[in-house]
């Protein structure tokens, strides 16, 4: 109930002021104090030289980012680059062949940038887990999968994999798990559709087709094996209508987003003010819960930068990957959140929707939750922030239907029957806006630190009841509701296509 229903626009109007309000005097805050500690010595890791000419320094904490625009910048360039042409030259002359031709175009750019060693590794594993899918049991798929995931992720069997592999150079370690790791995650969905298969089973050059497809090699997204082997086995290679041109829109979005994180990172020192907690905890509470929040928007952004720029590289060689992440904006249930969209489907498809069904019994879904993120937890690699972020996580999943369960008892259920459906989307609104802090504070473990997330909650709903928790309640309610909002209208725009087709 609630879900198509309108507010006045006066109200959404409000509700947009405060937003922006609240957003703007968060970020004046961010700014002063990124100002203020520019030259600190406990900042010197994390803060570089940048805008000399702006008087600004600019912050370098993230190692992803940097790697990617200063010692990878040219690899990537030189290896996507070459995989374009190599593909239009594939899908102009040979276009039944391609996934030949892109398997051994991968196969030649990963002997060349890590060696014949660490390709040796990766092909003993793929070969270890064809045979194991030869005997199409699925338990056994998950049994091996799992093990040869863990040699990379627990210690020593890693480092000892990881041994054999000579030479040295900033993005070996990088590279050596990415490759690894996405990699064992594709053959455990190979096995794992060979062992539906009715007749017979996929060859080994399907998985190796399927795994050397050099834009999703080292850092995904995971494509699952059914949906690869069907679009790379087309023969008529057709572009939709205005497709050319929502790829270079993508691109040039892609381009913007970089160039909006840089002049962000000359601005605002979001990442190296957590690190140290005796400057943040002299923050406002406003500033304090902006930081917090930011922190989570910009890895939303870099995740969509890296999934948007394979992705466009991918539809480029027809192809319908993984679509980039949902923006943390725009979410206020667990469901819903993940930064990368790909293994989120892997990990739906295969264990959680699997195991939980239709998500509405709640033994099932405890029992769903835990084992996604036990594989999630094997996945990011066990260590106790992993640990705390998994155990938070599948609590707030679970938590969630335990309070729709319980909203759905028969007296809940007649009042909000009684109530109209506006004041209904108002008071779900209000139980979204705690469920997004929810969010925020569970997931900043992982991107930050335990005591970063410790102190933020202890300012937000300790020390700062009742004025800052219920301010910032309010407007986060105020966010939710405009969140709320975009989704009744695509709702509606979808039931406007769908009458249409009908009448088609």
């Amino acid at each position: 109930m609630g879900v198509k229903a309108m507010l006045p626009s006066y109200e959404l109007g409000f509700y947009a002021l405060v937003v922006t309000c609240a957003v703007l005097y968060s970020g004046s805050g961010i700014l002063e104090a990124s100002r203020d500690s520019m030259n600190r010595k406990a900042f010197r890791d994390g803060i570089k030289p940048g805008w000399h000419y702006f008087g600004r320094k600019m912050d370098v904490a993230d190692f992803e980012w940097v790697m990617w625009f200063t010692s990878f910048r040219n690899v990537i360039i030189f290896a996507l680059s070459g995989h374009v042409l190599f593909g239009k030259i594939c899908s102009m002359t040979v276009p039944q062949h391609r996934a030949v031709m892109y398997m051994i175009y991968g196969v030649l750019a990963v002997l060349g940038s890590m060696g014949l060693v660490y390709l040796m590794i990766i092909l003993s594993h793929c070969l270890l887990l064809y045979s194991v899918a030869l005997a199409k049991q699925k338990w056994l798929c998950y049994v091996a999968g799992l093990c040869c995931l863990a040699s990379f992720k627990v210690e020593p069997f890693g480092s000892w994999q990881s041994g054999f592999v000579t030479g040295a150079f900033d993005l070996q370690d990088v590279l050596f798990y990415g490759g690894c790791t996405f990699t064992i995650m594709r053959c455990m969905s190979f096995a794992l559709e060979s062992s539906e298969k009715e007749e017979g089973i996929y060859s080994i050059f399907d998985l190796l087709k399927y795994n050397f497809y050099l834009p999703f090699f080292f850092f995904g997204p995971v494509m699952t094996f059914d949906q690869f082997h069907a679009q790379v086995s087309t023969r008529e290679l057709r572009r939709k209508d205005d497709e050319m041109k929502s790829i270079r829109v993508n691109a040039l979005l892609h381009v913007g987003a970089i160039v909006a994180v840089d002049i962000f990172f000359h601005f605002f020192y979001i990442l190296t003010l957590p690190s140290d907690l005796k400057f943040v905890n002299r923050l406002s509470d406003w500033s304090l819960a902006g930081l917090a929040y930011s922190n989570l928007v910009y890895d939303w952004v870099k995740a969509a930068v890296m999934f948007g720029v394979i992705n466009t590289i991918a539809r480029l060689d027809h192809l319908d990957p993984p679509q980039p992440p949902k923006c943390i904006t725009m979410l206020y249930i667990f469901a819903e959140t993940h930064f990368d969209r790909g293994i989120n489907d892997w990990l739906c498809k295969y264990v959680y929707d699997h195991i939980g069904e239709n998500h509405d019994n709640i033994l099932k879904e405890l029992v769903a939750s835990i084992s996604t993120f036990a594989i999630t937890t094997l996945w990011l690699g066990p260590c106790q922030v992993v640990y705390i972020w998994s155990l938070v996580n599948c609590f707030g999943l679970n938590f969630e239907l335990w309070v729709q369960k319980f909203f759905q008892l028969g007296p809940f259920a007649k009042l909000e029957a009684k109530l109209s459906g506006a004041m209904s989307r108002r008071i779900r609104a209000a139980f979204g806006a705690v469920n997004f802090w929810a969010i925020v504070l569970y997931n900043i473990l992982a991107l930050n630190s335990l005591e970063f997330a410790l102190l933020v909650t202890k300012r937000l709903l300790v020390m700062g009841f009742p004025v800052s928790t219920l301010s910032i309640w309010f407007i986060t309610y105020c966010g939710v509701q405009l969140i709320k909002e975009r989704e009744r209208v695509l709702a509606v725009r979808e039931e406007e296509k769908g009458d249409k087709a009908k009448v088609e």
